[in-house]
């Protein structure tokens, strides 16, 4: 039946009509068994299973069970759950200390919060306090003004004086040959503030210009054309200068008619007030054609002069113009040392009028006591000076008989013998030069004397003038004692035992102001025509122009770069100073006593003691003009336009001494192409106190690039561009620079700090000196028979090197304007010696060596370019400074010393609980 079944069911159902009920009825079966299936095994197996895993848990043997509950450790048994645990005290422990850290920072922002809230309300109180503090500052600024205003006269410059072209109320004096300033010359012409006029005639417009002496006139021209003071503006003019000679004698006009076209001149007006007219003279023969000629009212400036004809501050002796159109060779110049050379004095001359044998007609010195004075003094002269070069107890050489045909020369002067250059020759030879005086005592100079002053003043001769009457060149503003010896003619037997007395010391003084002399007053025609007109300057007490400075050409660049503060630049390591001084960029001191000092100073200067300052070929602290440096005394002359106030004598040490507290310094730093290291030099700068201003002298024609950011160091930075690659450019005085103190500092030199704080205080209490850092030293190389540089380490020195070095800006004006030019070329030749140069001329001006601060003797710049100074080459071109400097100098300017400046308290261990000295400064 159920095969029957299951064949209908495969069949479609179909059978016998009965199949698809069966069909229905076998679905429902399967159905039904597949319910009851499921019932069984979801009801039934889960507890059978449960039921055999109790039992074996309830087993006696824990230790068989398996599916039992267990506790951690047990679970922590197996191997990775183990891991698992670990990492799970770990998390816990770090969060526990998390949460203890986010409490502890909540604290701490807490208190913040609290520390914040009170810094602003302080920040609003200490504005409020500045705010006090300002109109404080500014109602004391203004009680200060009033108090000054009360106490003080309101000054103001005088009202510029235009006196009428006639002048005709100005008096006159009794006779030209009594003039003097105060009754011949006319002050309302020449007010203080006027700047001193001067106004120069051309001879070429007048007949008397064609016999002036074509090379005299060539660089009395040259001279004017370059000189401050020349005005075109004849009507504001102080001074009317006009040049008559020398004079060519064949066309030489005649007296007459010389004085009618000088009469004639267009502002002589009528008796040729603040007239100057003047006579060189380029040869000893040169006659005083002016002594028949009516000047008037006009001062004479000339080299010969007749008592009667010379007006004692009034006319000026002035000295022969022997190098008309070309500078003196210095090379040529013997040098001033040995002080003693191969005669102790010599003379040649000849007098043609009036000579008589001094063999003849002697008469004893007791003769002349009672009352019987001889008619010349000469012939007493011609024997004495035989009979000395007859003893032969010194070699000296007297010829009073000319080989040759000797020059011409006026009546009772002795006459000069041979040429020039002979005469120079037997003078390089001679200690002492004797130059005797006219026997005519009314001849007050002649062209003779000065010329033979000037050829041994010109070899380092020391004159030896007979006849006290004389009067020298220039001599009512020149010490001519500290240069010449003056003695009376009556002495010439005391002459011999006078000149073997004076030392060694005093005969290299002599000769050497001597040579500052004749450098500064006589060797070219822009010295004689300054000189001139500065001693009328000076008498009518007009201030001098201010000296020109470098105009700076800045070179535009970005700044902006914040820059740090090097560690090792601020550690004071053994220097502790004390407090500095931190405030903002100001300038020295300008001259406040321009228009009074002149007189002032002069007194305070001729009647102060002898002294090393009284040597001095410039005086310190002003940076005058050659012409003006001595005879102005040691407060005078130009003025800079950042110079101090300082005044006479003590200028450096007293001015601005140690204890004064406001000043300043400007770093000078000389780069080429070192960008670099340039940057990294200006950022050790950051933080210097005392810092005025950093001039940076660019002396490469490549300029910066434009995309350098210069730092930030809360000074000024100033660029300066320069027209050529020199070295003497470090020296130039740059307007820019408004300090009286320089530092002179490499671009790779490394200072720290204190030493440089400490180094510009040194130079406040020593401000005529250089004051650095590396110190060198010459030597002396007995083989070679020359000097040598030399920077080995020793006990003592000669040199301050100015790669990092303290000097006063007086020097650059020097350095730049007046030392010989010799030396600036030998630095641009070499590219080399600049700072040798600079010792030199500052050993040379106040014969003292320079100072060392700090025990450092050199300054290393680890990672710097090859620096010049490791190549051998280097050193032989100093070798060759030093020997062309000396002879330039003719004598070894430098100076040895063994001192060294190191503060109180260097390397001083103190306790503490002690205060130290500075802190009660």
């Amino acid at each position: 039946e159920l095969m029957t079944g299951y064949t209908m069911l495969r069949n479609g159902g179909v059978g016998n009509g009965g199949q698809p009920w069966v069909l229905r009825w076998s679905s429902r079966i399967r159905l039904t068994w597949l319910s009851f299936t499921l019932f069984v095994i979801l009801v039934f197996f889960p507890l059978i299973a449960h039921y055999y895993l109790t039992t074996i848990d309830d087993a006696d043997d824990a230790g068989k069970r398996i599916f039992g509950p267990r506790t951690g450790n047990e679970l922590c048994e197996v191997k990775h759950v183990q891991d698992l645990c670990r990492i799970r005290e770990s998390v816990s422990e770090e969060l526990l200390q998390l949460e203890a850290k986010r409490q502890e920072l909540n604290s701490e922002i807490a208190k913040l919060n609290l520390k914040i809230e009170a810094c602003k309300k302080s920040i609003e109180n200490a504005k409020q306090d500045l705010l006090q503090l300002k109109n404080v500052i500014s109602q004391t600024e203004h009680s200060y003004k009033e108090l000054m205003a009360q106490n003080q006269p309101k000054l103001s410059l005088p009202i510029r004086l235009l006196p009428d072209k006639d002048d005709a109320t100005f008096p006159l004096p009794k006779s030209s040959w009594s003039c003097r300033l105060h009754n011949c010359f006319d002050y309302s012409r020449c007010p203080l503030t006027s700047g001193f006029p001067v106004y120069v005639y051309n001879s070429d417009d007048y007949p008397f210009g064609s016999s002036l002496d074509p090379l005299i006139k060539q660089a009395f021209e040259a001279t004017v054309r370059t000189n401050v003071y020349v005005t075109e503006n004849a009507n504001i003019a102080c001074l009317y200068i006009i040049l008559v000679g020398e004079m060519q004698e064949p066309i030489m006009p005649k007296p007459t008619e010389l004085e009618q076209q000088l009469h004639s001149l267009p502002y002589w007006r009528t008796d040729g007030h603040n007239h100057l007219i003047i006579n060189l003279s380029r040869k000893s023969e040169t006659q005083n054609f002016l002594y028949n000629i009516s000047t008037g009212r006009a001062m004479v400036a000339q080299s010969t002069f007749y008592d009667v004809q010379y007006r004692p501050g009034f006319d000026i002796v002035v000295s022969p113009l022997v190098h008309a159109m070309s500078e003196p060779n210095f090379l040529e110049i013997p040098p001033q040392v040995p002080i003693k050379r191969k005669y102790l004095f010599s003379f040649q001359g000849e007098k043609i009028e009036s000579l008589r044998s001094s063999l003849q007609e002697v008469r004893s010195f007791e003769e002349e006591i009672e009352g019987n004075a001889p008619a010349d003094y000469d012939d007493r002269i011609i024997t004495t000076l035989k009979a000395v070069q007859d003893s032969k107890l010194d070699f000296v050489l007297v010829e009073f008989t000319c080989k040759n045909q000797p020059k011409a020369s006026l009546p009772t002067e002795w006459a000069l013998c041979g040429e020039r250059d002979d005469r120079l020759e037997l003078l390089k030879l001679s200690t002492f030069a004797l130059i005797i005086t006219p026997g005519d005592t009314h001849l007050v100079i002649s062209a003779g004397c000065a010329m033979r002053l000037f050829e041994a003043l010109e070899v380092g001769a020391i004159p030896v003038v007979l006849g006290e009457q004389v009067q020298l060149p220039y001599n009512d503003v020149i010490r001519w004692n500290e240069a010449a010896l003056i003695i009376p003619k009556p002495r010439i037997t005391e002459v011999h035992f006078l000149l073997r007395s004076i030392s060694d010391n005093d005969l290299l003084a002599m000769r050497r102001q001597g040579r500052f002399l004749w450098e500064t007053y006589f060797s070219t025609s822009d010295n004689v025509f300054s000189t001139v007109l500065a001693i009328i300057r000076t008498r009518i007490q007009i201030p001098a122009a201010p000296i020109r400075e470098e105009t700076a050409v800045e070179i535009p660049h970005r700044s902006g770069k914040a820059a740090g503060t090097d560690p090792n630049m601020a550690d004071n390591g053994d220097l502790d100073l004390g407090p500095v001084e931190t405030e903002p960029p100001y300038a020295s001191p300008k001259y406040l006593r321009n228009f009074t000092l002149t007189a002032m100073d002069i007194y305070r200067n001729w009647n102060s003691a002898p002294g090393p300052f009284h040597l001095f070929p410039y005086t310190p602290f002003d940076p005058v003009l050659p012409s003006e440096a001595k005879f102005l005394g040691s407060g005078t002359g130009f003025r800079p336009i950042g110079g101090g106030a300082g005044g006479s004598g003590k200028e450096f040490q007293a001015a601005l001494g140690g204890n004064v507290p406001r000043e300043q310094f400007t770093v000078v730093m000389l780069t080429y192409e070192r960008e670099e290291v340039l940057m990294n030099s200006l950022e050790r700068l950051n933080g210097l106190p005392y810092l005025n201003k950093v001039v940076v002298v660019w002396n490469s024609p490549k300029l910066p690039s434009e995309d350098l950011l210069w730092p930030d160091i809360g000074v000024p930075i100033m660029v300066v561009r320069t027209e050529k690659n020199s070295l003497n450019n470090r020296f130039l005085p740059w307007d820019e620079i408004e300090t009286e103190a320089i530092l002179s500092i490499d671009d790779d030199a490394h200072l720290r700090h204190d030493e440089i704080m400490f180094g510009f205080r040194v130079w406040r209490e020593a401000r005529d000196r250089i004051v650095g850092f590396p110190g060198r030293y010459h030597a002396w190389d007995i083989p070679h028979q020359s000097w040598l540089y030399n920077s080995n380490y020793s006990c003592e020195l000669s040199m301050v090197l100015t790669g990092a070095a303290f000097f006063h800006k007086y020097y650059a004006y020097l350095y730049s304007y007046v030392m010989p030019q010799a030396i600036r070329d030998m630095v641009d030749e070499y590219i080399n010696c600049e700072d040798i140069a600079m010792n030199f001329l500052v050993s040379h001006l106040t014969r003292k060596p320079p100072i060392k601060v700090t025990s450092r003797w050199t300054f290393r710049c680890p990672g710097c370019p090859q620096a010049l100074s490791h190549d051998d080459s280097h050193f032989h071109e100093r070798h060759k400074c030093i020997n062309f400097f000396v002879k330039v100098y003719g004598y070894m300017p430098l100076l040895y010393t063994q001192f060294r400046v190191d503060s109180v308290l260097f390397k001083t261990r103190l306790p503490h609980d002690k205060t130290k000295c500075f802190k009660f400064i």
